[in-house]
């Protein structure tokens, strides 16, 4: 066997370092009993899929004979909630959102390959940003004892008195203001699931190997968004979530009919 042989079958040397055994011990834990706790985390608002219907003109430059292959991917810009109606929390002077609107704005990415006139040419790519833009209602909550938003409405109040010297006339230049200033944890989306359902085609129909330049997109796509708020949520049987009730110059008061026991709510 010649030597020439050898040295090609080697194999090639690899420098290895030997890993030192570390210990393992069970870290002790100390529990403190809570019966109630309450933690702050995001509650699942709503989880609507919206159908967006989008057509489009792309321009494929060089000219293609053959669509091989189109990938979609969606990518949101906002996911914003804007409440329309409200219902007071009973004692406090927070509302739950009955209906809003849900504003929805991205873009589907698309990456398309296709084939151009060139004889044994390689394939082409065309990326394309397809916009879309929109809005839903929403009805809350959207099942039975579900979450729903929760908004503290910001207060002014102003006090003007009566001229001390003559009880007749107001003074201007005396006056007593409050204001106060809640702020909420802003409602926020995920995007969870993008359903697509395309049909791709050129405007003016080519004959076999014949060369197009425009391709024409009538997309309609499912789109599954979450939608979320941060509360205050106290754990136990049967969880609530937890509402402050802050101090203004209008109560939260309940008008009480005689005879007939005022709604509460729990909060």
């Amino acid at each position: 066997m010649s030597e020439q042989f050898i040295n090609q079958i080697q194999p090639c040397p690899v420098t290895s370092t030997e890993q030192i055994p570390l210990t393992n011990e069970i870290t002790p834990l100390v529990t403190t009993p809570l019966t109630t706790p309450t933690i702050k985390i995001p509650v699942v608002l709503a989880e609507p899929t919206l159908q967006i219907v989008v057509e489009s003109d792309i321009t494929l430059n060089p000219a293609a004979t053959e669509i091989k292959r189109v990938k979609k991917n969606v990518f949101l810009n906002q996911v914003k909630l804007v409440p329309v109606s409200f219902a007071r929390i009973a004692g406090t002077d927070f509302f739950r959102v009955t209906r809003a609107k849900l504003f929805v704005a991205g873009h589907i990415r698309k990456n398309i390959e296709y084939a151009s006139s060139a004889c044994n040419g390689a394939l082409q790519d065309r990326i394309a940003d397809v916009p879309f833009s929109g809005f839903t209602d929403l009805i809350f909550p959207q099942t039975a004892g579900g979450a729903t938003p929760i908004l503290g409405i910001s207060e002014f109040a102003e006090a003007n008195f009566l001229n001390e010297r003559t009880q007749m006339d107001a003074r201007l230049d005396k006056a007593f203001f409050q204001n106060l200033v809640k702020y909420n944890e802003q409602p926020f989306g995920e995007l969870v699931a993008a359903n697509f359902f395309e049909l791709d085609f050129s405007p003016i129909m080519a004959a076999p190997e014949e060369a197009f330049s425009t391709l024409r997109e009538k997309i309609v796509l499912e789109l599954t968004v979450k939608v979320l708020q941060v509360q205050q949520i106290r754990l136990g049987a049967g969880s609530s979530v937890v509402t402050p009730v802050l101090q203004g110059l209008t109560p939260p008061a309940t008008p009480i009919v005689p005879g007939i026991i005022p709604p509460t709510e729990p909060c």
